[in-house]
């Protein structure tokens, strides 16, 4: 028998969403956010594959995701793992580090995804309980929890960012991901195919498949269904009932959507509806 729990919260402006989960048996599937993602581990392992290589997250280590950075994750062992983890829009980001600087610095880049940093845990965990506190008693004030998103922003960027994105030379394998990812952007929830991505970006569909993956992370087909998913959760947010949301976002019926959004995001499209704060 599993013993896999979650709990889920968000604020009323969609701006920062926080879980606390302990999972034995649930797999994520490879997935993105496009938030920046700091989360803690609390108890066991955690075991995923993010930027071309496996990575471990052990007890008391802490997780740092850029927007669109591909992972999954899964246990160790039998015994599961605990761990908590805070999704901030990169306007959140932004806007505290502009803060600190007095003005506007651009946003922070995350090379290594796991820091052993016990300061920036016990920053993450403050930060977390008065998201979503342990005994479900909601104590911390907005001021408080402003205040503890700039701490933890700042703390985080000081200790765990390596650089900044700027701008970099554009191979030709990258050029061209780029140009199918800008396709997609903008036909996503269309039933288009892999010729049709192809004659749009005037490459084969075996190297639009190549390059994206090398680019990106994540196939073209992954990254469509990665885009419905985010269209279906500000559906969700706007208070589309998730049957309807379903079929607006692109997926066959409501047990579609919940099937993937439970391996992506570890809860049902309801739990998710009912995480407002």
């Amino acid at each position: 028998m599993t013993h896999d729990w979650s709990r889920y919260w968000r604020s009323d402006t969609g701006r920062i969403e926080a879980m606390h989960a302990h999972f034995e048996r649930h797999v994520y599937h490879r997935h993105s956010h496009d938030t920046y993602s700091f989360g803690v581990t609390e108890t066991g392992a955690q075991a995923f594959a993010c930027r071309g290589e496996s990575r471990l997250s052990a007890a008391g280590m802490v997780m740092a995701f850029n927007p669109d950075d591909p992972h999954d994750g899964h246990a160790t062992d039998a015994l599961g793992f605990t761990y908590r983890i805070v999704h901030l829009v990169p306007e959140e980001i932004d806007a505290s580090l502009a803060d600190l600087a007095g003005r506007p610095v651009g946003s922070p880049l995350f090379v290594d995804p796991v820091l052993d940093d016990p300061v920036l845990a016990a920053t993450l965990r403050r930060l977390h309980r008065a998201l979503l506190p342990d005994d479900g008693v909601d104590t911390a004030t907005p001021l408080r929890r402003a205040e503890l998103v700039d701490t933890a922003v700042r703390l985080l960027v000081a200790r765990g960012a390596t650089g900044r994105p700027g701008p970099a030379t554009v191979p030709a394998a990258r050029s061209l991901a780029v140009a199918a990812r800008r396709y997609l952007d903008g036909t996503y929830l269309s039933g288009l195919d892999t010729a049709e991505l192809a004659a749009a970006t005037g490459a084969s569909r075996f190297a639009v498949y190549r390059a994206f993956r090398a680019t990106f992370g994540l196939s073209p087909s992954d990254y469509q269904r990665q885009l419905r998913l985010r269209y279906a959760r500000r559906l969700l947010t706007a208070g589309t009932p998730v049957a309807l949301a379903a079929g607006t976002a692109g997926f066959a019926d409501q047990a579609h959507l919940t099937r993937w959004f439970r391996r992506c995001y570890a809860i049902t499209p309801a739990a998710y509806v009912a995480a407002t704060g």
